[in-house]
């Protein structure tokens, strides 16, 4: 069921778009998402940081592009958003001495340090490979095929949080305890 509501808005996006053009494809996201956040929130309520974020960023961007229905700056902003998250991870790391990821999630998840760390740097490389590849497909393609390459690109994320996962669950015993792992793997 969470996975339906998860990617609803997605599919509505997508059906819409195909149906009646990116601009009302646009609108059905935003709809769509602002109806998965309150049902979230009536089943759980409340909210995680992450999909008040996520609402924000699609009113937001959602907005801009109906203003501005410009296929350009549809097709590059999440360049710049991936973009711009590399950047924040890293100059919060580098700058303020403080990891992102852990502030956000640290409630959620006990990890050692330097996992953080390290998860902090893949979520740099992936921001950053994300914004080349989706750089590349928006200067070189057509919109259709933009979007054609944002529904099939879904498979990125996707591996990198199963990754992510697979890598993480090797630092928690099952009663949620997080396991000293970090030190054979030293050796």
């Amino acid at each position: 069921m969470k996975i339906l509501l998860d990617f609803l808005p997605i599919l509505l996006f997508f059906g819409a778009y195909k149906l009646y053009g990116i601009y009302v494809g646009t609108a059905v996201l935003m709809a769509a998402t602002l109806v998965q956040m309150g049902v979230t929130y009536a089943l759980e309520r409340k909210l995680q940081t992450m999909q008040k974020a996520t609402l924000a960023l699609v009113l937001v961007f959602g907005t801009l592009t109906l203003v501005l229905q410009d296929e350009r700056f549809i097709k590059w902003k999440p360049t710049v958003l991936y973009a711009a998250m590399a950047i924040a991870l890293a100059v919060t790391v580098w700058v303020f001495r403080k990891n992102f990821l852990k502030l956000v999630l640290g409630s959620q998840l006990e990890l050692p340090d330097a996992v953080w760390m390290r998860l902090n740097w893949l979520w740099v490389a992936y921001c950053l490979f994300m914004a080349v590849v989706n750089g590349y497909v928006a200067y070189y393609f057509s919109t259709d095929a933009w979007v054609d390459f944002k529904l099939w690109g879904y498979v990125f994320p996707l591996a990198f949080i199963i990754g992510q996962g697979l890598y993480v669950s090797r630092y928690l015993k099952s009663d949620g305890d997080v396991v000293e792992v970090e030190s054979k793997e030293r050796r």
